[in-house]
């Protein structure tokens, strides 16, 4: 029960303000007066709320959780150094605690946050080098892993939720949606077809971050014709599953790509854009395929329908007006990031900054933004610093024997590893983790072609998206409440799996065929 009703049920008063009195006279007794009183008084709050209890999967997350995080620091790991080993203990801590759940996924990122500040920073309470010099280069100063709350991807991530949040306070999102779904039927499968579509196209050229917020504004209204259940789910899921997928397609669509060609350049082998177009887009257009195709089978009814009022009503007021300039600008630059220059992340404090000056957003806006989804980002973002910065990304890649691999089974096994990590922290933190590492592996042998690891290891980290902190895009659609963490686990794991298998048993062999790659 909430404060107010808690007031209302013990304040007669304040339950029948506004309404007419009726007085009862009864003689009463003292005695009745005070068991009267005893009666009808309120209980403390604290009393009228239920006790909080752990599920078992919650219980079972807790102890695994605390007992994998001591294991490192009684166990000595061979290979790997005293930075390293809390920072494995941090990092089997988050997957536990990511996956089941014991404590909010918020809560999690923020303590990951804490515990790299405690154990593996400059600050740390016990100096994780312990003397030796050597190790100095693998501690940060604490102000890094606090960094990740201010990471460029969060106010890139900021930005889109200020044009989410205005989109739907202006009517812009209804409107999108009457506009860009005109072409697709009212069946709902179509429907759902036309935005996986129309959000692959999208984030192929700007941020699958910011097309993914930018897409909600379109997908909230169509949430909302749906009964509440596994159509309402499927519908949330899809759009970051495109905005991920479609990413894959040019070297601009998400940093996975950009970060595999400029390792690549480093070491003297170039890539256009044209040449990763022609690897990506055909694999990309058969994984958006298949993911339509099992969201349709899992979530959507074949007779379920979507009715949208198709009919355009703007917002002529100033203020709309000035917001839907801002708004456009933004996914204006967004879309030509590659002609200007600017980051994407730099574009998107702009709608923050001019939405506010111009007084078009004001304080209360800034306050029902979900802030605690962009925690969860940072709290990945930071996982991936630690993880780097400890040599514990190093320890996990050396730990295989590459000599004794095949060329197939090497790329198989980064690309594996990519999807993996990928899983867990963010898609960037993973890509700029393992594709330096693999590439420097595979020049380092003769019978693995570099470009290709490249590209492998690069996707790989994109099609990772089974959590909410894998992604932002996960985050945002999380952040809609209309998705379970078994659902997106499901379909992440299962189209990513299927996506994995196709880059490392089917794509090279074809690429090889048409020329693509030596």
């Amino acid at each position: 029960m909430s404060a107010d009703a808690a007031d209302s049920a013990g304040n007669p008063s304040s339950a029948t303000a506004g309404t007419p009195a009726t007085t009862v006279t009864t003689a009463t007794t003292p005695r009745q007066v005070r068991r009267r009183r005893s009666t009808n008084a309120p209980k403390p709050p604290v009393l009228q709320q239920a006790a909080k209890t752990l599920s078992p999967k919650q219980i079972v997350g807790f102890v695994l959780g605390l007992v994998l995080f001591l294991v490192p620091f009684i166990v000595d790991v061979p290979g790997l150094a005293e930075p390293g080993e809390r920072m494995l203990a941090i990092f089997l801590l988050a997957i536990v605690f990511w996956v089941l759940e014991p404590i909010p996924l918020t809560a999690t990122a923020v303590l990951v946050i804490l515990l790299e500040v405690l154990l593996v920073s400059k600050g740390a309470i016990v100096d994780p080098t312990g003397g030796d010099a050597a190790l100095a280069d693998t501690v940060l100063p604490a102000a890094d892993y606090f960094a990740a709350l201010a990471n460029p991807v969060i106010i890139l991530f900021l930005g889109g939720f200020m044009i989410a949040h205005g989109a739907e306070k202006y009517g812009m999102d209804r409107n999108l949606a009457s506009v860009m779904l005109k072409p697709f039927p009212s069946n709902a499968r179509m429907t759902l077809l036309g935005l996986m579509l129309i959000t692959a196209l999208l984030s192929m050229f700007m941020s699958n971050t910011a097309t993914t917020a930018t897409m909600f504004a379109v997908v909230i209204p169509i949430l909302k014709s749906l009964p509440a259940g596994k159509a309402r789910a499927g519908v949330a899921l899809a759009i970051p599953l495109a905005a991920n997928v479609g990413g894959i397609g040019t070297p601009v669509g998400t940093p996975p790509n950009a970060i595999a060609i400029g390792v690549l350049q480093e070491h003297g082998i170039s890539i256009s854009f044209t040449q990763w177009m022609a690897l990506a887009v055909p694999y990309m257009l058969v994984v958006l395929a298949f993911a339509w195709v099992l969201l349709c089978l899992t979530f959507i009814p074949k007779d379920a329908r979507i009715e949208i009022d198709m009919e355009s009503r703007w917002n002529t007021a100033l203020d709309a007006k000035v917001f839907y300039a801002v708004a456009g600008l933004t996914i204006l630059l967004w879309v030509s990031e590659p002609l200007h220059g600017v980051s994407s992340n730099i574009v998107g404090f702009f709608p923050v900054v001019a939405l506010l000056a111009l007084q078009v957003m004001k304080g209360k806006d800034i306050q029902a933004l979900d802030w605690p989804v962009l925690w969860l980002v940072s709290g990945g973002i930071a996982l991936g610093t630690g993880v780097g910065a400890t040599g514990l990304d190093a320890w996990l890649v050396g730990s295989v024997d590459w000599t004794s691999l095949g060329g197939l089974a090497i790329v198989a096994t980064l690309g594996l590893i990519g999807f993996g990590l990928a899983n867990v922290i963010s898609h960037s933190a993973a890509a700029n983790l393992l594709v330096p590492l693999a590439v420097s592996l595979a020049v380092s042998l003769d019978n693995v072609n570099p470009l290709l690891v490249a590209v492998v290891v690069a996707i790989a980290c994109s099609v990772g998206m089974s959590m909410p902190i894998s992604t932002p895009p996960n985050a945002i659609a999380y952040a809609t409440g209309e998705i379970k963490i078994g659902q997106m686990a499901f379909i992440g794991m299962v189209v990513g799996g299927v996506a994995t298998a196709l880059l490392v048993f089917a794509a090279p062999p074809l690429w090889a065929a048409l020329g693509l790659v030596g």
